[in-house]
């Protein structure tokens, strides 16, 4: 590639070789970025990328892995976060790691305060300096306000923040966009072009090629532990990253499925479903109604904040609702997530690793918990009995790893996810509903994800599905309905559908809300 920059690399990596248990994940990794540009790192789970940035990120330390790190072509060598940062690199990582407690401001300067003498904190200070630093970022967000009642967006936007009051002179951003919706992506990239433009040098690490095309300087692709492919802006092009990150064309288009017919009986039925809301925690939902027949996957399209994740919850068990919910005709009493269990409706979890993953136990018994009735005698569990329904779902699934004993942690971000999915198929549901069914996952497992969607539908499953990207819930979905504000506005079968339809449809719905708020207030 030819050289486009004089100055040398921001950062640089050269000959990064690292292995754990004696299986190497960087094989010779050569990665430079430099000044001011915005370079995404590519790869599928598991091609190296997390492995990389753990070690820009002073997590991987000196020592732990051969090869050497530049920072303004200067070796350099990071015992820890802290030196990393010390050495100008900053860091987003994909979960939101927030003091819900806490103010913004005292989010934004958590463990650097600084501003005041001795163990005296300036608070005033503390709360100017981050107006000031939400100001460059072109955001409207109050210091004094509790993180707490911030959406998830202004959550990664506080994180942001945080990184940039160490003045780092490169930011990695991982997966900055994994919870966001379409029109808060697009917010959030406003004020990383408004960085570029202040001369910041990033990192932007992701699985979502759309957004690489409109935010990228440069790329870098890993496969296998590899640099794959260096790639600048005027060759970007989807096709040529898919073919870099898996060595062969993949489908990008959605598995062809057949709906069952109009007047199949519904599996699941919702009527009337209300959810009181809760500042901060959940969003409130008004009188929903709807139903999913038996080989029928349904999308519930909207923004984030909609009260999507909040139907799925209710009908699962996990929040208080009032409604009525039937499977085959029969209305069924959901109080906790059992009584969904027991009556065949399981959930695939948005979060897989705050209320998905046990990271203290393997492989094998993150499958088989929660599942553990048939696998048992006497109330003894049969081990032989569990090794072998535990081989037989990671085979289904295509799991990769060492063992059932091996580590959760050590799996790539896909594998995880095909985990939960194991554990949630091992009951055989009837009913399965999907938050966020391909999150943080790279294009492969997605298409993976997405034939299984599909295989499960054909089985007489009913699926409901939610995800933020709107272009994958309707691409997928049998039939969409849109959300927004805790009610349904809008309902379309596959081919009638849009993005542009949807934001068209929460538009007016919003609209007219406010109407009707405004109507009623003078009334008042």
């Amino acid at each position: 590639m030819t050289e486009t920059n004089a100055a040398p690399p921001v950062i640089q990596t050269r000959a990064i070789v690292k292995s754990f248990a004696g299986v190497q994940a960087l094989r010779g990794v050569d990665f430079a970025v430099h000044p001011g540009e915005i370079h995404a790192l590519l790869g599928q789970n598991g091609a190296g990328k997390s492995t990389l940035v753990k070690i820009l990120n002073g997590v991987h330390k000196a020592g732990s892995y051969s090869g050497e790190i530049l920072v303004d072509g200067r070796p350099a060598q990071f015992a820890s976060t802290s030196e990393a940062r010390a050495h100008g690199v900053g860091y987003v990582p994909q979960e939101i790691e927030v003091l819900d407690q806490l103010t913004v401001a005292e989010n934004v300067f958590a463990g650097h305060t600084g501003l005041g003498r001795g163990p005296i904190i300036n608070r005033r200070r503390m709360e100017a300096e981050t107006r000031a630093l939400f100001q460059e970022l072109g955001l409207a967000i109050d210091p004094r306000m509790l993180v707490a009642s911030l959406t998830s967006a202004q959550r990664h936007l506080v994180m942001i923040a945080r990184a940039l009051s160490f003045k780092p002179r490169v930011l990695m951003l991982d997966e900055p966009t994994a919870s966001l919706s379409g029109v808060e992506v697009e917010r959030l990239f406003s004020v990383l072009r408004r960085l570029k433009a202040q001369g910041k040098t990033m990192i932007f690490i992701t699985h979502r090629l759309p957004e690489v095309l409109a935010i990228c300087d440069r790329a870098t692709v890993l496969r296998d532990g590899r640099v794959a492919a260096e790639i600048d802006r005027e060759h970007f092009d989807e096709e040529h990253f898919i073919f870099a990150m898996s060595g062969q064309k993949l489908q990008r288009l959605y598995p062809d499925h057949v709906p069952p017919p109009a007047d199949t009986k519904p599996l699941l039925s919702v009527r009337g479903l209300q959810i009181a809301g809760r500042f901060g925690v959940n969003r409130g939902v008004s009188d929903v109604s709807f139903d999913v027949r038996p080989g029928e996957i349904l999308g519930l399209a909207g923004l984030l904040g909609s009260g999507r994740t909040e139907i799925l919850h209710a009908i699962y068990g996990r929040i208080p609702f009032s409604g009525r919910i039937e499977i085959d005709g029969r209305e069924v009493a959901i109080a906790r997530s059992s009584d969904a269990r027991a009556a065949g409706v399981a959930l695939l979890t948005e979060d897989r690793k705050r209320d998905g993953l046990l990271f203290n136990l393997p492989v094998g018994a993150n499958i088989t918990i929660g599942n553990l009735a048939p696998l048992s005698s006497h109330g003894m569990v049969r081990e032989g009995r569990e090794k072998s329904a535990v081989l037989t779902a990671m085979r289904a699934l295509n799991v990769k790893a060492r063992s059932p004993q091996a580590s959760v942690a050590h799996l790539s971000g896909g594998n995880q996810q095909k985990l939960l999915f194991a554990r949630v198929l091992m009951s055989a549901p009837r009913v399965l509903l999907l938050d966020e069914p391909t999150k943080g996952v790279d294009a492969a497992t997605r298409h993976e994800i997405y034939r299984l969607i599909v295989d499960l539908a054909d089985k007489g499953v009913a699926l409901v599905v939610v995800a933020s990207e709107l272009e994958e819930v309707i691409g997928i979905a049998d039939r969409c309905l849109v959300v927004a504000d805790g009610r349904i506005v809008d309902e379309f079968t596959r081919g009638e559908g849009s993005e542009d339809k949807v934001l068209r449809s929460i538009t007016a719905a919003q609209a007219e809300m406010q109407q009707q708020a405004l109507a009623s207030a003078g009334r008042a």
